[in-house]
């Protein structure tokens, strides 16, 4: 065989068309006509791969503010972690014969996503004019960053849905995950504090995905990063790199994010005499701090000491 000019085809090329052939004679396709849709297409651009321009159409500010532009890109670039991080969980809940290091390969994606995540938080906490974005938050009522419904996907995916759930509430052992799901802790950030009502930040998420993430805890009863470390643990596999990986996650997540999120809200959120009232009407004073939510994806993986002063400034983990 040889190629236009009598310059003869190289084996390597001859055993992938064999390769090819095999492939598309599996599936009863025709090699030839692929071949020729391959001859007919026109070249892949990076534009087109990665829809630029539709990419760049999705920020439609509010206001005209120019820092909204900054607001609105940012918590689209998060989304976008976000989806890597669920995409590396899956791999680890849907693996067939989950081992150690696949296990530790995708956490320590995970935890370098949100590593960069947190880092990122400058651009909220010193990028902004204070000034402008105390004016276009008030276009943006009721949404709030509490909406974010891929960070909740996030938690039911991580840990036992028990975890996530409020320390104080008298909740049945047994109760399915329909009834649990009315406890999870997040909910008191939404509730008003005098009325003890939900606000309608939080009647807008569970309306839209409050039967989505019970299906998803269902789905991840047990195959969330705790239940898959949990099999390993009681199988001898677990490894002290993979147990390293998972508490910097636990500590990132419940911890670091979080005052990261905090810190924002202390910079933009608090004007003196008063302190202002966040977007969706959620406590962020009662909600954002880590201390206080006590929060924990691998509770076994702390010691006493280190569980008692969860989320406190300069405890080292």
């Amino acid at each position: 065989m040889t190629l236009p000019g009598n310059a003869p085809l190289s084996d390597t090329l001859i055993d992938k068309l064999h390769q090819l052939s095999e492939k598309y004679a599996a599936m009863g396709q025709d090699m030839s006509s692929y071949l020729e849709g391959l001859l007919q297409a026109d070249y892949l651009t990076y534009w087109d791969y990665v829809h630029l321009e539709t990419l760049l159409s999705l920020q439609n500010p509010r206001t005209a503010y120019p820092d909204e532009l900054i607001f609105i890109t940012y918590h689209q670039i998060t989304e976008l972690y976000f989806k890597l991080v669920k995409h590396e969980i899956a791999q680890i809940g849907g693996h067939p014969t989950l081992d150690a290091q696949f296990f530790t390969e995708r956490m320590t994606r995970i935890n370098r996503y949100f590593g960069i995540l947190e880092q990122s938080f400058a651009v909220m906490v010193e990028g902004m004019d204070k000034e402008q974005f105390l004016n276009f938050r008030m276009a943006l009522l009721p949404s709030s960053g509490f909406q974010s419904v891929q960070f909740r996907e996030i938690e039911i995916m991580s840990t036992d849905f028990r975890n996530l759930l409020q320390s104080t509430a008298p909740i049945p052992t047994d109760a399915p995950l329909s009834v649990l799901y009315d406890f999870l802790y997040w909910k008191q950030g939404a509730t008003e504090l005098a009325t003890q009502q939900k606000t309608l930040t939080l009647k807008q998420f569970e309306k839209k995905y409050g039967e989505s993430l019970v299906r998803l805890a269902t789905g991840y009863e047990s195959t969330n990063l705790h239940a898959c470390w949990q099999r390993l643990d009681r199988a001898g596999a677990a490894t002290d790199a993979l147990v390293a990986e998972l508490r910097a996650f636990d500590e990132r997540v419940n911890v670091r994010w979080k005052l990261a999120h905090l810190r924002s809200a202390v910079r933009y959120l608090h004007k003196s005499p008063e302190v202002v009232a966040a977007t969706g009407g959620t406590n962020w004073q009662r909600y954002l701090p880590p201390a206080d939510q006590q929060r924990l994806f691998f509770p076994e993986l702390w010691t006493e000491a280190q569980r008692a002063n969860w989320g406190r400034a300069g405890v080292a983990f």
